[in-house]
């Protein structure tokens, strides 16, 4: 028997940094909407008892290093799974982009492996074991549009996001987000107004939503990698309604009601970045 798993991407509508928890993690406060560009994921019994995980990106690390494989093995030692699995990532998400693949991978993999071993897992389970390995890893369990809270464990389903076209543009660079985060100063970061964007968006009101949209990490990661500031510039050029960096980068995406506007976007940065995608939000 095989089980198939969709990996969603995510980006962050809006996405600010409270304070400094005594964790360690930042304290934070996200709106996040799941897009069409996905990971896709099968699972399948393995007598012997080992993890077997194989892509179709030579680069990936096969082994603990992988979110997908500390997902397998978490669960298998909790709940003390005595078969193993094979599990075979087709990747589509770029790596290192801010757009949230590896955890959506982690994700899929709990989901995946929840019904293969039929253990019964609710999605507070799933959370709790999930937020151990990323912080993006809870939203992605559920996906669509919602409001997070804390280190990224306290997911609140909002409505889906008013239905726009989607443009990714990813720049040859990979940026940390450790490191983004060591570089936070809470003063001098711009803070949007995360109440504001979820109202816009339960109201299905565009306009206000392209308003109060904002990332805090912006003033971070675009110094240190201008190109990211270049692309936006690009998008707002050929007609984009907004144009932000997802997650702490590098990946920028631009919204657009209009399918042309958004087909000419693409038309514009193809030349500029290889990796370019034009996409739906998932509703």
């Amino acid at each position: 028997m095989e089980i198939f798993e969709k990996a969603p991407a995510k980006i962050n509508l809006g996405l600010d940094v409270l304070y400094k928890r005594e964790d360690g993690y930042h304290e934070l406060e996200m709106v996040m909407a799941s897009v069409d560009l996905a990971d896709r994921l099968t699972f399948e019994r393995l007598a012997e008892n080992k993890i077997v995980l194989e892509s179709n990106k030579a680069f990936l690390p096969l082994d603990k290093r992988n979110n997908v494989y500390q997902a397998a093995e978490k669960l298998k030692r909790r709940y003390h799974i005595k078969e193993g699995v094979k599990i075979t990532l087709d990747k589509s998400i770029p790596v290192s982009a801010g757009l949230g693949g590896g955890s959506s991978d982690c994700a899929a993999t709990l989901r995946g492996l929840n019904r293969l071993w039929s253990l019964d897992l609710s999605m507070e389970e799933l959370i709790q074991i999930g937020v151990e390995i990323g912080t993006d890893v809870p939203f992605c369990l559920s996906g669509s549009t919602a409001h997070i809270l804390g280190k990224g464990e306290i997911v609140q389903p909002i409505p889906a996001m008013p239905a726009c076209w989607v443009v990714l543009v990813k720049p040859k660079i990979s940026v940390s987000t450790r490191k983004i985060f060591q570089q936070v100063d809470l003063e001098k970061l711009h803070h949007p107004d995360m109440a504001a964007l979820r109202t816009a968006i339960t109201e299905g009101d565009y306009q206000k939503m392209i308003q109060e949209m904002g990332n805090s990490l912006e003033s971070i990661t675009i110094p240190r990698y201008p190109i990211v500031q270049q692309i936006k510039d690009r998008m707002m050029k050929y007609g984009a309604d907004i144009a932000l960096m997802s997650g702490s980068g590098p990946t920028v995406f631009a919204l657009c009601q209009k399918y042309s506007r958004a087909q000419r976007i693409v038309n514009g940065l193809k030349g500029f970045c290889d990796e370019v995608y034009l996409v739906r939000t998932i509703r």
